[in-house]
């Protein structure tokens, strides 16, 4: 009987804990599960977008109701949390936002008003940074900039 109780023991204690280790793990599995749209909120619309590398995707969206651009850094494959960080700059203005930290799908939304400015704007996942300066400015040609530290 004794021997019957811990083996009844033994066996929910690992289904126990394999459940739980399953359920940790689906996240970290997952398809990417958001869109910019999403991140930024509604009426957003995307103006432009730099690859970080094969990590995923900054993207520079618009509200053309309320003025304000957001920007967002979606990983491509959310998993263990790395460095992302998402940021916008209106140089015209000074207005600028920014987040970074530790994420498993995305950093943002970053917020500023730019109607009717040039804004710069970027992002990075795990090192590789994206930098676009003089961004939807009509006539002027944008600078981008990748690298790796």
């Amino acid at each position: 009987m004794r021997f019957t109780r811990s083996v009844l023991a033994a066996s929910a204690t690992a289904a126990l804990s394999l459940g739980t280790m399953t359920a940790l793990a689906s996240p970290a599995s997952a398809a990417p599960n958001t869109t910019p749209q999403k991140v930024c909120g509604s009426g957003y619309k995307t103006v432009n977008s730099a690859a970080v590398g094969s990590l995923g995707t900054v993207y520079l969206t618009y509200n053309a109701s309320s003025g304000h651009n957001c920007v967002a850094t979606i990983r491509n494959n959310p998993g263990n949390a790395v460095n992302v960080s998402a940021w916008i700059y209106v140089p015209d203005t000074e207005g600028h936002d920014y987040d970074e930290g530790l994420y498993s799908s995305y950093a943002g939304p970053t917020y500023v008003y730019g109607k009717g400015h040039c804004v710069d704007w970027g992002g990075s996942i795990a090192g590789t940074h994206v930098q676009v300066y003089g961004s939807n400015c009509g006539a002027l040609k944008e600078h981008r900039v990748t690298f790796t530290r």
